[in-house]
């Protein structure tokens, strides 16, 4: 279900409603000291948040490969590397799980806002550690506690009025957002103790409607999808109207980054 949701909500990603797509991946990207010459994977790199600033981070002589499993997802990604300019950076269809690429093959594997969707997360970490070289880092980001409340209670509480067998069905970003939950995750996969921090913040709305852009846009689209149109316009102006009710001007987006260097050989 995540691989065609997230390549039904591209049309939403660069809307300025989702900032926080972009704003995350540059975070990670830069919490993790990138060298000129770097060799990157972006493990379910979406549209290019945190590959292009690491494509700008390696520089020419660097390279940054951006795997995904939403096609529409990467042509995006494409398209913005164009437009920036930046020819050290590749964009394919792949899983995460198999990429059957070489061992010890890159400086730095990133995954942000996409382990929590594997159904073995500590082999999908596993798999992501092997293709790091000795001295090499893996970073990985969550969603933290509380997304996108309290947005997200009106949310569901909307939802159960039309489809209560929905309210809670796919929401995946919430099997991890402990940072001891994370940190166990990397011990599982057989990584090294990562460093880990919990960054609390918060997301600016610049009205209620925005709220819906951000739900076609995040992994929420897959619950309005299994809705009637007309019952999906009712969630929407419940939503909405909490929101405006409430005076509602930002959203919690709280984030969990955990990255580990590999020991040198």
């Amino acid at each position: 279900m995540s691989a065609a949701t997230y390549a039904a909500t591209v049309d939403h990603f660069d809307h300025p409603a989702l900032s926080f797509w972009d704003r995350f991946g540059r975070r990670t990207v830069g919490r993790i000291g990138l060298r000129a010459g770097d060799r990157v994977l972006d493990a379910c790199c979406g549209t290019g948040a945190s590959a292009l600033p690491a494509a700008h981070a390696v520089g020419d002589s660097g390279r940054v490969l951006g795997v995904d499993l939403a096609e529409p997802a990467l042509a995006l990604a494409r398209s913005k590397a164009r437009a920036q300019g930046l020819t050290n950076v590749e964009f394919r269809v792949a899983d995460m799980e198999h990429t059957r690429l070489p061992s010890a093959s890159f400086d730095a594997v990133i995954c942000v806002f996409g382990i929590f969707f594997l159904p073995d997360m500590p082999a999908a970490l596993g798999e992501l550690w092997r293709l790091v070289r000795p001295g090499g880092t893996l970073a990985v980001t969550v969603w933290g506690s509380a997304f996108l409340e309290p947005a997200t209670t009106a949310f569901w509480t909307a939802v159960a009025t039309e489809r209560l067998d929905l309210v809670g069905a796919f929401h995946p970003w919430t099997r991890v957002t402990d940072p001891a939950i994370l940190s166990g995750l990397f011990r599982q996969a057989g990584a090294a103790t990562p460093a880990v921090e919990a960054e609390p913040g918060t997301h600016e709305l610049a009205g209620p409607e925005d709220w819906w852009t951000i739900v076609l846009g995040t992994g929420y689209r897959a619950t309005v999808e299994q809705l009637t149109p007309a019952a999906a316009l009712r969630v929407r102006t419940a939503t909405t109207a909490w929101l405006r009710r409430h005076e509602v001007r930002r959203l919690e987006t709280n984030v969990v980054y955990a990255h580990a260097r590999k020991p040198a050989t």
